[in-house]
């Protein structure tokens, strides 16, 4: 008899756990190459309106922003520099990622950045009991109610997509 392969955990899982924040994880299979929020979605078989994607933008003022939306949606630039109190907004660099929240493309979190930064979450998060978004890798998601998420980043929300 072997031993039973111990489930793998991320760091945004630790810190929900360590947080008591009640959550539930989910993986899916990435050697697809498929790791676009629509398809993780779909291979999760979860509403893509309730599947957020964590977007990194430099504000005006040089800082760093970080928007959460649904997948399917796009980011409104002049209602997420509103909501964030900035002139404008622009998209980081794909490059930029990692050295600024220590994480990977397709694997960004909201939790658990390498610095805490400024974030809001589109307000219709508030429509869902609880949202799934990035456990900080590739091939995992992690789901808890929207008034947690925005606790724990210290977030706000506002109208900031485009469907």
């Amino acid at each position: 008899m072997g031993r039973e392969k111990k489930a793998e955990k991320t760091n945004v899982m630790r810190i929900l756990e360590r947080e008591g924040i009640p959550h539930q994880t989910h993986a899916y299979d990435h050697r697809d190459g498929v790791i676009d929020g629509q398809g993780v979605a779909a291979k999760l078989g979860q509403d893509p309106a309730q599947v957020f994607k964590t977007l990194v933008c430099r504000g005006h003022s040089g800082s760093y922003l970080v928007f959460c939306i649904p997948v399917a949606a796009e980011l409104d630039l002049k209602a997420a520099a509103r909501a964030a109190g900035e002139k404008s907004v622009e998209m980081i660099h794909v490059r930029e990622i990692n050295q600024v929240t220590g994480y990977v493309r397709g694997g960004c979190s909201p939790v658990g950045m390498k610095k805490p930064y400024k974030t809001v979450v589109d307000e219709s998060c508030l429509l869902f009991d609880t949202v799934i978004f990035s456990a900080g890798k590739i091939g995992f998601q992690v789901e808890c109610a929207p008034g947690d998420l925005l606790k724990l980043v210290g977030g706000t929300t506002a109208e900031i997509a485009i469907l």
